[in-house]
């Protein structure tokens, strides 16, 4: 069915635009009591309102300066409401307490410490358990240096089971599938760290030798 056609004088329309910021129900019940419609809707004064952008002024918003009508008044007690209220000092299920430790998509612990994060200013970060463990017993690791598993097991921080190589011998080892580390069997494993470093060792006297 087809919306029926309303037409409103220059004097109604000059009146509901200066009556816009009523709340429409109020400016409706006014609107026909002035100009005794009966044919007109509160809809029809909102919709008329919204095609000519009469707003009110209003966003549904606290303005500054307004007093909430429960400001001061205290809530009923609920026995059933009281039982799920957070309480004092509560915290998530899912709070990550210092300490807390995680798996990263590598296969690395990584532990939670109290120290700030230097991207979000939280008071605790995530570190690398292993390299943490490490440096507790042999200082930083040094810039270009890495730690690599010698069990090929990365859940296995003991510091003993972590030897510190050049980030270059280490590219070197991921390129060349026969010097995968990880699947191969344990007594082959220091022949295999063994070629690398002679690899890179040769890498780096090529890179001298270009440099000169």
């Amino acid at each position: 069915m087809k919306k029926r056609t309303i037409s409103y004088s220059a004097a109604e329309l000059t009146w509901i635009s200066r009556t816009r910021r009523l709340p429409r129900r109020r400016a409706w019940e006014l609107f026909c009591a002035r100009f005794s419609r009966r044919d007109i809707t509160v809809d029809n004064i909102k919709s008329l309102c919204t095609l000519k952008r009469w707003q009110t002024g209003r966003n549904g918003r606290f303005q500054p300066g307004i007093r909430p009508w429960n400001t001061g008044r205290k809530m009923p007690y609920n026995a059933n409401s009281a039982r799920t209220q957070f309480h004092k000092g509560h915290l998530p299920h899912n709070t990550k307490y210092l300490g807390h430790e995680r798996l990263t998509k590598d296969g690395y612990i990584e532990i939670s410490v109290a120290e700030r994060n230097p991207h979000t200013g939280f008071e605790r970060r995530y570190v690398l358990k292993h390299k943490r463990e490490w440096e507790k017993k042999n200082g930083p690791v040094p810039k270009g240096m890495c730690l690599k598993a010698l069990d090929g097991n990365r859940l296995n921080v003991d510091p003993d089971n972590w030897e510190l190589i050049p980030r270059t011998m280490l590219l070197l080892m991921n390129r060349d599938a026969r010097l995968d580390y990880q699947t191969a069997d344990p007594e082959v494993r220091p022949t295999i760290m063994a070629i690398a470093r002679l690899r890179n060792a040769r890498f780096r006297q090529a890179k001298i030798k270009r440099k000169q």
